[in-house]
Formats: structure tokens, C-alpha cells, sequence
């Protein structure tokens, strides 16, 4: 080594002569190969260090500087390619020591070209091409020396067989490459040798800072090892990603981008043939599948390096090379004996393998996001279209909406990204029995063979996982179903004593549900177990075989490269099995994507609402016209016909155009009128009222700018300043899902001053005083509808049950049964109808003063409902207090380790609720597998290990055991092994799942029963979140968790095993270890950290996605009414946007821990190798270097599904907390101090009610409602309670059922104390009619008696005492006809008919009525309360009054105030006292 020179230390003369010429000199052209390595350093050190120095901090803030130059990739994979060669160059130089200027060039040159890419990379990121000359002088020079060097070989007669002038001819080849490239360049930035440079500008996305998806504009080795991300990640760990951080999707990306493009597909195909779906998703998005599909065969193929460099390296591992003292050329076939040579081969083939394939899952992804987003638009374009009869008529369900956005998009996302799968997996198993064959000869054929047997197996078994989800998927959704009606009707089912039969219909479908569970727990533990039980047993067929066939034994070398081989295979078939499954689900998925059509068809709205006939009217323009009638006679049916919202059969709607904005609807057509497509916008409120999960002031301003003073005279006109008042932020505050924290009088209002906001020159007003009380429509009526609507000259619609405000109307229109019974002025009715007049004048007992205003309004109008919105608001607050206190302890110092910490208690939670049994034989089982796969691959070394003969020379008998023992004792003990193997492979599958399963049953069936037995606290915008732990997270513990955990036990267990073994065979790799293990440590901590954070912005932006497309199929005839649909298709590509983004950077953020742990699995192989290598000198038998090495294969495998697995978990585990948050709830007392038998079996048999000193409050936390109230109540009296909005009516009625809490005082019923009764009993023997009408689901039989305790007559007695006993005859079905969910397909007011029967059916002897009649017309009120007289004549009714003069006949009146008793007599005596508050309430309501 002392006389080591340039020329090598063979000192002869003809080293360093040049008397045959300088260039015949080797040693001289290997120096001039030098110079433009030596001149490119000189030149870009100085330009890197200062020019970049100073500006490099500047350049990672503006990315708005970057572009990529002509050939940019071209670029970075042929200075890669480079790279590489000089690799070879070098290690074939150093084979011969002596001889530096063999390699001293190359290394130089793989300096030079590295800092070649680092400088183009600085001069392309600041857009400054001028000094890209350099790099263009140095590709001439070094073409130039190396065309030299290749010439003079050739010369000499060094040829092809030589590896040197290979590599010389491959150099010379990428400097002409590179050459080309720089001059293209030149040719199009015109930068040199032109007069006019061409001006580039950055991509537009980057000249906007809010783009922070940087992958498409980044250089070629960020985007391949997602560099970029870096930032974000580590950053993630100081403070949570936030939808700020992620910024906007870059325009190509973009939904409204991708729809386009998908349409215009589709539209091509229009003009030749019919268009299909699949082929427009072709030609939209098939370049970049068939690029991921390229990317994923080069991974493929270079897949199979791994066992080739394994053979190789143990096959050669002891051959040492022969060396000549000059200098020697070497045969390509010889580098590749050298094991050395080998291991680096073997680690860089990993490197890009992973690379490969990570990019063609990110490419397949992308793609997925981008044709997810063009559906999405699709198919809310369709939405907007769908007629409202599709909605009504049960075609097309919100649930179906939903599943469409939630489901099936992503399921075709999923398609696309198997799908080069699909197209590779052939390939990559031929290839592979190929190989098998060359290493084992027919035995590997055999073995094959089990593995392609079996595929069908599998597959079966995939469809059949398939067929069982669908039908699990379809009773879970019946459960939904159920639980969703429950939570709807929580009160009710409470005060009926209902609960437990709807809690067992819901445990019953839940039993059916976890019967499909169990057959899907079955198949997925089936799946597992034949994918980890094929590999065994084709190794074990293949060696059993082998040593049958050849009746020799397998070399070592042969034996591993064929078990890395088995490796290979197993995954494409499992995965096989999975892409077809998934391509059928895809399938399934396109079918209904483009049903969501509307057929017009000739939809009358079905069969129990009356079609609309025989309608000639017309609407005065700028007037008030009231459209008035019976419950169920089509008055809101004809606003919506007007709208364009029914299907017309024939006939038209005009709507006149005006110089002015439109306003009439006069049917014989003018010249001057428009089709109703084209009608102008109108301000809507719908019956039913409907509000966007945003602040109040987005819903009254809905979409138009804000105008302070019109804005301000709206609020007071509708009163909702007091409310507005309570609200944490004023009108700020976001008002929860479909308005659920407000009552129905606040929520109605809101819909009505959005109406009246809005600048429309048409209102429509659909019954907007049902659930007001008295003075809050009087001020509507006054300040809202008469002066703020009919000041500006507006055409008002308004559809009523209050006759009193006829009065004021320009135009009456009188329905009856689906068509007009009289339309006219009041005066006009008067003349030409006098017994309508006089029926409705009798109806109104109304007097021609002006109504009293009564002064108390706005200052008497707080209470209840307000307090209730304030409760409402507080317990929300309080909830997000908790959950931000859980955050502030997140902040600050700790938020490293807590941010960080794996929720092990959760997990333990999770697992004991499964079984200790369970837990014990999973973890037992799992163990022992692992185990025994380890000793099967142990004994198959010692078995081959045997066939290798002696090591180095001295007899292995020290190293091998069992050495010189015949087949016949390896083979049984091998079959025993493998039996095994697969035995406990079976075992393992089956605890795991059955554990989930028993797990998820018992969860479901505690969280069930604490809800239902829960007490009922007011504010119910905690059903959303209670849904959700029925839905979202029960299917994540019935189905994510369980194979979660199996695949997290298995890989972790898998890497243990292969670390353990590889210490085994060489301790010398746990020294390298360390360094490894902790740079794992800190990716999986960064990663899991940022994972979780991007799945829940992923999560959190889904929600109001599929929140905006129910609100859009919710809300459609108010959308379309006014004219809003653009703004909502805006808002949804918004919100898809906003998801994508989330999505893409959560999969960015999966390749960036995959191509992480994919390079330390390759650097894992690597020092395995060199260890293995380094110790073969050792007497090591080189079968234990095939067990080692082929181990180490499999790390690189698994190393990155154990953080994936782990990060799963942690954010499915967040289920199981959120689950057992709430089975901390306690329960009502439902036993209370007396027994069942004690109770009469007739009580309450008179009906007496002594109210004593009686203390209500709804939480211990809050004011009483209340304050000590006593009170008389005679058996079979007849009781009436008044009071304004919130004084205490309503929770006195709550009281007699024991639903809030009686902290002092007691009622006392025909002697009993009812505090002291069980709650059932107690509840089971009263009656109560709320003033929401609350239908079920199913038939009305069902509705009426769901006990089924009652006959026949008795519920047609009912339903004929409710004024329906025609109507449900008329039905299809009789008492067996449908009643759909919520009742939907029945009016309002029939709704509340079909209430009042279910109270009759059951014959108690008290009748509570808590404002039954609010949505009802007078009519049918007044045939209510006769009915109420007589049917109940002989017992107790105490009625909650909305309108005062509905009590007018009672026996007893009760005037409340601040829940305290203000008057009390009859109401003759209380009428005379004319200053009391009973008599002014009377004068209001004539």
C-alpha cells in the first residue's frame, strides 16, 4: 500500500512513458478524463457558496420563483443513471487496488455530476438559465475526454466481453444525452447565443401563495421522496395541522376542473354513440393510470433482484478473486461473483423498487381524487335537478344521497387505485414461477402450483367477505334507521313508557346485524389465514418434493432465493383476490351514479295527498293574497305547483315579465309572459322550516350582501332580537345542525326573515305562524307582513289557519280538497258566499277593533323557549369546553408527548370489553405462530446447509447440529413444522376477529341502553353526535378495528422475528441497529402525529360535504324558489375542494413514511449483507447468511405497516373513547320507592291531581323553571293552561310524567305520590299529545298500538273520533298502510290527527295536551276540542293552550307567568277581572 501512485506502483519505465504517443498512455487518458470533472468544481463551488449563501434562506420562502426548465426530468434520471455508472466504474477499479487512476476519475466524476444536479436545481429554482452554461461546457468536455478513452479501447482490442469499455461506452452515451439536453435549453429559453431571451413565468398555482401542495412543482428527487413534506410533518408536532396550513388545491386538481373535463368526455361520445360512463373516465383520466401502471411494472421487475442478489450473494460467498499484478480488464461476468458487489446492487434495487411503486400508488391516488371530485359535481348537478316528488315519493332517500357521497365515490377512488394491480399481478407471478423454475426445476412447479390452486379459494372467499358486507351494510343501515327515529322521538317514546319496545326492535335488527357480522368475521379470519398459510404450505410441497424427486438435497443458495420467491408471490394473490372484489364493488357503485335521474313521469304527489285539479287563479300583483283551507287540502301543494316543484299533468304556470321586476301569475298567457323555467327568484318559507348548519345571520341573509338597516328592520320584525340576544354570539353563532338548538317558533322565524330579507319581488309565505304563539304572529302579521313586505309593494303569498288576518287581505283564495272552492276579496266572498262568510266569521269570533297591542310583548317573551336555547347553548359549550380543555392540556409543553402518546388505555379499554379469554389466547397463539415459522425456516437452513459440504475448508460438524443426517429424518420433521405453522395460523385469524366481534357487540348494547334510559335533557343538538357513535364509529369497532389489530400484531411480530433472527445469525448487525432503530422511532413519531392531524381535517371536511348535499336535497324548493342553485354548486366545489386537499396531502403523507421505512428496510438488507459477508470469513455457514438475508427481505415489507397499522389504530381507537364518553351517562331512576304491586291495576281510576309546593328544575346545574307551584285538579275536570312563550307550561306538563327533575313539592295522583311510582308504570297509565306530531316508521297499526294490546274496533274508534277514519279507509292497506320515516307522507295537520288518535287508543283517565292544535286549521281545532269534550267527558284533560280561546270552555284555568301561578278560576270569573292577564290574552287572540 506504501507505493501507492496515480499509476499504479509497478515502477517500471512504462508506467508513466509516452514514447508511443500521450494519448496510447492508459494511465494519461484516465488524467485527462480528470480535467472537466476537476473544471466543473472549480467553477460552481464559488457560484453555489456565494450566490446561494446568501439567497438560500429567501428561496425556501417564495416558492413563487419556481418553474422546471425544457427536460427537467429527463434531466434528473439520466444524471441518476449517471451516478450509477460511476458506482460500477469505481468498484471495478478498486477489484484492482494497485492501479488509482482506475478509479480516482470515476470518483471524481460521481462528485461532479452530483454537484451538477445540486446546481442546476439552485439556477432552475431562481429562474436564472444564464449560468446553466457552465454545466453545458462541462457535458461537451467530458463527452470529448470519454470519446477519446472509448476510441483508444477500441484500438487496442478491448471489446464488448470487457466491463470496462461497457462503462466507458455507457458514459459516453448519457454525455451525449445530457449534451442534447442542455442544448434543447438553449433552444427554447434562447438564454445564449440569441438576441431575444424568452421571459418565463412561474405556474400560475405558485404565483398564489395559498397553494401548499407543492408535489406537481417540485424537482424530480422531492417529488419521488416527498422532500416537500417535510416542513409540514416535523412541524406538525410543535402545532396541529389546520386547514390554513394546507392551503388550496392547485387549479389542475380543482373539481370544477376535473367535471369539466369528465363532461367533455362525455359529451364527445354523445355526437358518435351512446356515451358510457367507464369510457369518458377513460379518456379523461387515462394517461396518468397508464403512467402508474408503468411505474408499477419496473417496481415489479425489479422486485425479483432481491432473491437473485441473495442466490448470488450465498452461492459466491466463499470464492475469492484470482488478481494478476498489472492491470487487469475484467469480465462483466466476474463484478457480478463479487458479493460485495452484490449486496450494494441488492440495496439500491430495493431503493428504486420503492421508489416505483410508491409513486404509482401517489399517480393512481391523484387520479382517484380528481375523478372523485368530477363525480361529486356530477352528481350534484343532478341533485339540483331532481323533481321534489322523486324526494317525497321515497324514490330517492337523503340515506341514498349520502351513501352516494360518502360510499360510492370513494369506492370507485379505491378501484382506480387497484387498478394497476391489475394489469401487473400477471406478470409479476409468471415471472416468478419462471424464476422457481431455473432455481428448483419441477418441484417449484408443484409448489406453484398449491399457490395457483388455492387462488380460487380465495377469491371465492373474497366474494363471499363481499355478498356479507352487503347484506351486514344493509342492517346496519335498518338500524340506523331505527336509532335515528328513536333519538327523533326520544320524548315521546319516554312519555309513553315506550322505550324498551323500540330499544329491543333496535337490539333485534342489531342481533341480525352481528349475525352477518360473525359469517364477515368468519371470512376475514378465513382470508388471513389462506394468506398466511399458502406460503407455508407451497414451501412445504416444494421441499418435500425436491427431496422426493432429485432425491438430493436443494443448495442453501437455491433454497432462500426460492423462500424469498414465495414471499414475492403471496402478495399479488392476496391482493388478486381483494382488486377483483373491489372492481365488482366499483361496478356496482357506477350503476346508480347516473340513475339519480329525473324521469318526469306524472307524479300527483303520490297517493294519500290530494293532486291538485282544476286550478284557474290569478295573483294580484303587489298585494297580499291569502290562500286559506282545511288540513290536507293542497294550499301548500299550489305554492309549490306555482314554483314548478310539482309535475304538471297539463296546464301552465306564467310568470309575467315587467319592466319591473316579475310579480303576477295570470293564466290566460299574454305576449309578454315567461315559460316557468324561467321564472325569477323568490323569496320562500316553507312549512316545514329549513336552515344551513351556518351563523344566523348567513341564514337570513342567505347569500345576498349585507345591508345593516334592512338587516336590523327584518330582526325586530320578526322578533328575534330577544333571541339573538341569548345566542353566545349574537347572531354569530353557528346554529347546529338543521337548526337543531333552536325551538320550532325560532327556527320558523329565522326561515320567515330570510324570506323578507331578500330582494325578490315575490314572497311566499307557507303557513309561517304554526308554531308561534299568539303575540309573535300578531307582531309577524303587523311589523313583518303588512308593513315591511307591503311598504315596498311586494306580491305576497301567504298560506294560514289564522282567519283572523283575513282581514288584511287583498285576495283570498279557499281550497278545499286539491282545488279552489272560492277566490275573491273578502267583500266578494261575503256577497256571493255567505255561508263560507258566516262559517269562517263563527270560526274567528272576531271584532272589528284593531288588535290591542299589548305592551308586555318584548319584554314578557323570554322564559322557556329562550331559556332553553340559552341551556341549549351552555351544555354545547360546556361540551366544547371539555373537549378544548382535552386540547389546552394538548398545548403548550406537553403537546410533544401527548400529541405523540399512543392511547394504551383506550386500547385496554377496547380488548377487556372483547374477553379476557379472548385477549389470552390471542396473544397465546399469536407467540407461538411466530415461533414456529421461524423454526420452520431454521430447520429448511440446517436441512440445506448439509448439501453446501464444508466451510472454508474445515468440516462444519462445530457448526451444523444435526450435520450428515439423511433426508429421511429432515423431511417428517419439516411436514410436523409446516403443519403446524398452518394450524396456528387458522387459530390465530379466528381469536382476533371474534374478539373484535364480542367487543363490538358489547359496546353497541351498553351504549344503547344508557342512551335510551338516559334522562331526557332539553337541548337536543347532541342527537347529531349521539347518531354519530351509532353510525360512524359502532361500524368502525364492528368492522376497522379488528383487522387493524390483526395486521398490526403480525407485522410487528414478523419484524421482531426477522431482526431477532439476523442478530442470530450475525450479532454483529445489532450495532447498526441502533441508529436505525431511533431514525424509526422518530419517522413514526412525526408520522403518526401529522397522520392523525390530516385524518381529522380529512374527517372534518367530509362532514359539512355531506352536510351541504342533505341540506341541498332538503332544502331544494327553497334553493330553486330563490334562485340560489349557482351559489350552492359554488359552495359544494368548495367544500369538495377542501376535502380533496385534506385527502391528498393525508395520502402524500402515507407515501412520505413509505418511501421513509422502505429505504431503512433496504439499509436494514444492506447491513445485513455486509455483515453477513464480513463474518463468512468466520466460519459462518452460508446457509444461516440465506436465513439472514432472506429475513431481512421481509422487513422492508412490513417495517412501514407497522407505523401505518399504528396510526390506524390510534385514530380508530378514538372511536372507543368517543363511545365510552358516553357510557359514563347515568340513567333515569326507573325503579323508584314503590312497588309494581302495590299499584291498582286500574290507577289513576278518578283522575284527582293535587299539586303541592311543586320545585322543577332540568339540571341540578340550573334555575328552577318552577317555584313552588300548588294547584287543585278535581277527577274529570277540564283544565286549562295559559301563559306567554316560556312561562313554565310546558314543563309542567313534563312534570306529571316525572321527565325533569321535582327537587321539592310532589304531585300527587288518586293518592299516590308519583315520585314513588317506577317510572313505567307511572308513564304507562297517563296520556299526553305533544305539539310536534311524531310518527314512526312502518304501518299505522304500528303508530296507533305498538304494544299490540288493543283490537281492531278500538283503533278504528280512535281514528274515526280523530276525524281519519276515511282517509286511512281510502289508503291501500287500511290500518296496515305505510307510514313512511317521520311520517313524511302524511300533512302536518293529519300528522297531528294520527297523535290525537294514539292518545285515545289509550284509555287513561288523564289526558295532557301540550299545545296539540298548534298546526292545525280552526276547523279541525274546534272539531277537536268538541271531540275532547265529548270522548273525554268523564276524564281529567289538562290542556297547554297556544291559542287562549280553544280553553274558553273550560272548567279550570291556570294563567302562568315565570313558572309561578299568576291567576287560577274558572274562566267566566277570570274574564271579569278585564286588567288581568287572562282577559287582555282573550282580547289578543278575537
Amino acid at each position: 500500500m506504501a507505493g501507492l501512485s496515480f499509476c499504479g506502483n509497478n515502477v517500471t519505465k512504462n508506467a508513466y512513458s509516452v514514447d508511443t504517443g500521450m494519448l496510447n498512455n492508459g494511465c494519461f487518458v484516465d488524467a485527462l478524463n480528470l480535467v472537466p470533472h476537476v473544471f466543473l468544481l472549480f467553477i460552481t463551488f464559488p457560484i453555489l457558496f456565494i450566490g446561494w449563501g446568501s439567497q438560500s434562506s429567501k428561496v425556501q420562502i417564495h416558492h413563487n420563483t419556481w418553474l422546471h426548465f425544457p427536460g427537467h426530468n429527463l434531466r434528473w434520471i439520466l444524471t441518476f443513471t449517471l451516478l450509477f455508472v460511476h458506482v460500477c466504474e469505481i468498484a471495478e477499479g478498486i477489484m484492482d487496488t494497485n492501479h488509482l487512476h482506475l478509479f480516482m476519475p470515476a470518483f471524481m466524476g460521481f462528485i461532479a455530476a452530483t454537484t451538477s444536479v445540486v446546481y442546476y436545481h439552485n439556477i432552475e429554482t431562481s429562474n436564472f438559465p444564464k449560468l446553466l452554461l457552465a454545466l453545458f461546457i462541462y457535458w461537451v468536455l467530458a463527452f470529448i475526454t470519454k470519446s477519446i478513452k472509448l476510441w483508444k479501447f477500441a484500438e487496442y482490442g478491448v471489446g464488448v466481453l470487457h466491463l470496462r469499455f461497457c462503462i466507458t461506452a455507457l458514459l459516453v452515451v448519457l454525455y451525449g444525452l445530457l449534451m442534447a439536453v442542455e442544448i434543447n435549453v438553449i433552444r427554447v429559453r434562447r438564454y445564449v447565443f440569441f438576441a431575444n431571451p424568452q421571459k418565463v413565468k412561474p405556474p400560475e398555482d405558485l404565483q398564489d401563495l395559498g397553494v401548499r401542495f407543492l408535489q406537481p412543482f417540485v424537482n424530480l428527487l422531492s417529488k419521488a421522496t416527498y422532500w416537500w413534506m417535510n416542513p409540514l410533518i416535523i412541524g406538525a408536532h410543535k402545532r396541529p395541522i389546520e386547514l390554513k396550513k394546507i392551503g388550496k388545491l392547485p387549479i389542475a386538481m380543482r373539481a370544477l376542473t376535473n367535471y369539466l373535463k369528465l363532461k367533455d368526455a362525455y359529451e364527445d361520445q354523445r355526437v358518435k354513440k351512446a356515451p358510457s360512463i367507464w369510457r369518458s373516465m377513460y379518456r379523461a383520466f387515462g394517461r396518468p393510470i397508464l403512467l402508474s401502471s408503468t411505474f408499477r411494472y419496473l417496481a415489479d421487475l425489479l422486485g425479483f433482484a432481491g432473491p437473485l442478489c441473495i442466490y448470488g450473494i450465498v452461492e459466491h460467498l466463499n470464492k475469492k478473486p484470482v488478481k494478476e499484478g498489472s492491470v487487469y480488464f475484467m469480465s462483466s461476468n466476474e463484478l457480478l461473483q463479487n458479493t460485495s458487489v452484490l449486496a450494494v446492487l441488492l440495496f439500491l434495487a430495493l431503493v428504486l423498487q420503492r421508489t416505483f411503486l410508491q409513486a404509482s400508488y401517489y399517480v393512481t391516488i391523484e387520479t382517484g381524487i380528481n375523478l372523485r371530485g368530477a363525480l361529486l359535481a356530477m352528481i350534484y348537478n343532478k341533485i339540483l335537478r331532481l323533481s321534489t316528488s322523486n324526494m317525497s315519493m321515497g324514490e330517492m332517500t337523503l340515506g341514498q344521497i349520502n351513501n352516494l357521497v360518502a360510499i360510492e365515490t370513494n369506492q370507485l377512488m379505491w378501484f382506480l387505485f387497484l387498478c394497476p394491480n391489475l394489469w401487473a399481478m400477471p406478470v409479476q407471478i409468471v415471472m416468478g414461477v419462471i424464476l422457481l423454475y431455473y432455481l428448483l426445476g419441477t418441484s417449484a412447479l408443484i409448489g406453484a402450483s398449491v399457490i395457483v390452486l388455492l387462488a380460487p379459494v380465495q377469491y371465492l372467499i373474497a366474494t363471499k367477505l363481499a355478498d356479507t358486507q352487503k347484506s351486514t351494510l344493509d342492517q346496519s343501515t335498518e338500524r340506523l334507521k331505527k336509532t335515528t327515529e328513536i333519538l327523533k322521538g326520544i320524548k315521546l317514546l319516554k312519555l309513553y313508557a315506550w322505550e324498551n319496545i323500540f330499544c329491543d326492535s333496535v337490539e333485534d335488527t342489531r342481533g341480525k346485524e352481528l349475525t352477518s357480522l360473525r359469517t364477515f368475521a368468519l371470512y376475514t379470519s378465513m382470508s388471513i389465514f389462506m394468506n398466511a398459510a399458502i406460503p407455508i404450505a407451497a414451501v412445504l410441497v416444494t421441499f418435500v418434493s425436491h427431496a422426493l424427486i432429485n432425491k438430493s438435497k436443494p443448495s442453501s443458495s437455491e433454497a432462500f432465493a426460492a423462500l424469498a420467491l414465495f414471499h414475492i408471490l403471496v402478495t399479488p394473490l392476496f391482493l388478486l383476490s381483494t382488486v377483483v372484489r373491489f372492481a365488482v364493488k366499483a361496478m356496482v357503485s357506477l350503476i346508480p351514479l347516473y340513475p339519480v335521474q329525473v324521469n318526469g313521469g306524472f307524479f300527483t304527489w303520490g297517493s294519500n295527498l290530494s293532486t291538485l285539479s282544476d286550478i284557474n287563479i290569478c295573483i294580484p300583483t303587489g298585494q297580499l293574497t291569502m290562500i286559506v283551507g282545511q288540513v290536507g287540502c293542497g294550499k301548500s301543494s299550489l305554492l309549490l305547483a306555482m314554483l314548478g316543484e310539482m309535475q304538471t299533468l297539463s296546464g301552465k304556470v306564467y310568470w309575467r315579465t315587467l319592466p319591473s321586476p316579475p310579480s303576477s301569475l295570470p293564466l290566460p298567457s299574454p305576449p309578454s309572459s315567461i315559460p316557468l323555467k324561467n321564472r325569477y327568484s323568490v323569496g320562500y318559507a316553507t312549512q316545514k322550516s329549513w336552515l344551513l348548519n351556518a351563523t344566523v345571520e348567513d341564514n337570513i341573509t342567505f347569500g345576498s350582501p349585507f345591508n345593516k338597516q334592512r338587516y336590523k328592520t327584518v330582526i325586530d320584525a320578526c322578533s328575534l332580537q330577544p333571541d339573538v340576544d341569548l345566542l353566545p354570539f349574537g347572531d354569530q353563532t353557528e346554529i347546529g345542525e338543521r337548526g337543531i338548538n333552536l325551538s320550532g317558533g325560532q327556527r320558523q322565524r329565522i326561515c320567515v326573515a330570510r324570506a323578507l330579507y331578500q330582494n325578490t319581488n315575490i314572497v311566499f309565505l307557507d303557513d309561517p305562524f304554526s308554531a308561534l304563539d299568539i303575540h309573535l304572529s300578531d307582531h309577524l302579521m303587523q311589523e313583518g307582513i303588512l308593513k315591511f313586505l307591503q311598504d315596498d309593494k311586494r306580491t305576497v303569498v301567504l298560506v294560514t289557519h289564522k282567519l283572523q288576518y283575513l282581514i288584511h287581505a287583498d285576495w283570498i283564495i279557499a281550497m278545499k280538497d286539491g282545488s279552489v272552492l272560492r277566490e275573491g276579496t273578502l267583500k266578494d266572498i261575503q256577497t256571493h258566499d255567505v255561508e263560507l262568510y258566516e262559517h269562517w266569521k263563527t270560526l274567528m269570533n272576531r271584532q272589528d277593533q284593531e288588535l290591542e297591542k299589548d305592551t308586555e310583548i318584548d319584554n314578557c317573551q323570554t322564559a322557556l323557549e329562550r331559556k332553553t336555547l340559552r341551556r341549549a347553548f351552555y351544555s354545547r359549550e360546556a361540551k366544547n369546553q371539555e373537549e378544548e380543555e382535552e386540547e389546552e392540556d394538548d398545548n403548550m409543553s406537553t403537546t410533544t408527548s401527548r400529541r405523540s402518546k399512543i392511547p394504551w388505555r383506550v386500547c385496554w379499554q377496547y380488548l377487556s370489553s372483547g374477553g379476557f379469554l379472548m385477549v389470552f389466547l390471542m396473544v397465546f397463539s399469536k407467540l407461538l405462530k411466530h415461533s414456529v415459522m421461524v423454526a420452520i425456516d431454521y430447520w429448511l437452513a440446517e436441512w440445506t446447509a448439509n448439501a453446501d459440504g464444508p466451510v472454508n475448508g474445515t468440516a462444519n460438524g462445530d457448526e451444523c447440529v444435526f450435520a450428515g443426517l439423511p433426508d429421511s429424518y429432515y423431511v417428517p420433521v419439516f411436514i410436523i413444522l409446516c403443519g403446524a405453522g398452518i394450524a396456528l395460523c387458522l387459530i390465530t385469524s379466528l381469536t382476533v376477529e371474534f374478539l373484535g366481534l364480542s367487543a363490538a357487540t358489547n359496546l353497541h348494547h351498553n351504549l344503547l341502553n344508557k342512551i335510551i334510559h338516559a334522562p331526557i335533557r332539553y337541548p337536543r343538538h347532541l342527537t347529531y353526535q349521539i347518531l354519530n357513535r351509532f353510525s360512524a364509529d359502532t361500524n368502525i369497532i364492528d368492522q376497522h378495528i379488528p383487522p387493524t389489530l390483526e395486521s398490526l400484531t403480525r407485522s410487528t411480530l414478523l419484524c421482531l422475528s426477522a431482526i431477532g433472527v439476523i442478530a442470530f445469525v450475525t450479532p454483529s448487525f445489532l450495532i447498526a441497529l441502533i441508529p436505525l432503530a431511533v431514525s424509526f422511532y422518530f419517522i413514526q413519531k412525526y408520522f403518526r402525529v401529522a397522520s392523525k392531524d390530516l385524518q381529522d381535517l380529512d374527517d372534518s371536511t367530509q362532514l359539512p360535504l355531506l352536510c351541504h348535499f342533505s341540506e341541498t336535497a332538503e332544502g331544494l324548493t327553497t334553493i330553486r324558489a330563490f334562485r340560489h342553485e349557482s351559489r350552492f354548486k359554488q359552495k359544494m366545489l368548495e367544500l369538495t375542494d377542501t376535502n380533496n386537499t385534506a385527502y391528498l396531502f393525508l395520502s402524500a403523507a402515507n407515501r412520505w413514511l413509505e418511501v421513509r421505512t422502505d429505504y431503512l428496510g433496504a439499509v436494514i438488507v444492506l447491513t445485513a449483507a455486509v455483515a453477513s459477508i464480513w463474518s463468512s470469513g468466520k466460519s459462518l455457514p452460508s446457509s444461516m447468511v440465506g436465513l439472514g438475508l432472506t429475513y431481512a427481505l421481509t422487513v422492508t415489507n412490513y417495517l412501514n405497516w407497522v407505523v401505518r397499522n399504528l396510526a390506524d389504530l390510534e385514530v380508530q381507537m378514538a372511536a372507543v373513547k368517543k363511545v365510552n364518553s358516553f357510557l359514563s351517562t347515568e340513567s333515569e331512576n326507573y325503579e323508584g320507592s314503590m312497588d309494581t304491586t302495590q299499584v291498582p291495576e286500574d290507577w289513576p281510576q278518578h283522575g284527582e291531581i293535587k299539586i303541592q309546593d311543586l320545585c322543577v328544575r332540568y339540571d341540578p346545574l340550573l334555575k328552577p323553571v318552577l317555584k313552588h307551584v300548588n294547584a287543585y285538579i278535581n277527577p274529570g275536570q277540564k283544565v286549562g293552561i295559559c301563559g306567554r312563550t316560556g312561562s313554565g307550561k310546558s314543563s309542567l306538563s313534563l312534570a306529571f310524567f316525572n321527565m325533569v327533575d321535582v327537587f321539592e313539592g310532589r304531585i300527587i295522583i288518586d293518592g299516590i305520590d308519583i315520585c314513588k311510582l317506577p317510572l313505567q308504570t307511572l308513564r304507562s297509565r297517563l296520556s299526553i299529545i305533544l305539539q310536534d306530531p311524531v310518527l314512526f316508521s312502518g304501518s299505522i297499526r304500528f303508530n296507533l298500538d305498538p304494544e299490540r294490546t288493543c283490537t281492531d274496533d278500538r283503533l278504528w274508534e280512535a281514528l274515526e273520533i280523530a276525524q281519519l277514519k276515511n282517509m286511512v279507509k281510502a289508503l291501500s292497506g287500511g290500518l296496515d298502510a305505510v307510514v313512511t320515516e317521520g311520517g313524511e307522507n302524511f300533512s302536518v295537520g293529519q300528522r297531528q290527527l294520527f297523535c290525537l288518535a294514539r292518545a285515545f287508543v289509550r284509555k287513561s283517565s288523564i289526558l295532557i295536551m301540550d299545545e296539540a292544535t298548534a298546526s292545525i286549521d280552526m276547523a279541525t281545532e274546534n272539531v277537536l276540542q268538541k271531540v275532547v269534550m265529548t270522548a273525554f267527558a268523564d276524564r281529567t284533560v289538562v290542556t297547554i293552550a297556544h291559542r287562549v280561546h280553544t280553553i274558553l270552555e273550560a272548567d279550570l284555568v291556570i294563567v302562568m307567568k315565570r313558572g309561578n301561578i299568576l291567576e287560577m278560576d274558572k274562566p267566566e270569573t277570570l274574564l271579569e277581572n278585564e286588567d288581568g292577564m287572562f282577559a287582555s290574552f282573550v282580547r289578543a287572540d278575537m
